[in-house]
């Protein structure tokens, strides 16, 4: 299992984290996904390395921008 933590901007509750939370786990191979609104933060563990621009297209669909990867 691999661990990888994105920075998300523009998250600012609840609604957002699950927003987040249910397109990032969307994705083939993720397994968990953990988000921290008030640091922006999304942790996900899956069973290989992800794309960028997967995980990109994911936090986009939810709203919110993926910062700095």
């Amino acid at each position: 299992m691999i661990t990888t933590t994105y920075q998300v901007q523009g998250m600012t509750c609840g609604h957002c984290a699950t927003a987040v939370s249910n397109e990032v786990g969307a994705i083939q191979g993720v397994s968990d996904v953990q988000v921290d609104v008030a640091a922006g933060r999304v942790t996900v563990t899956s069973e290989g390395p992800l794309d960028t621009d997967t995980v990109r297209s994911a936090v986009d669909e939810a709203g919110y921008d993926l910062v700095g990867a």
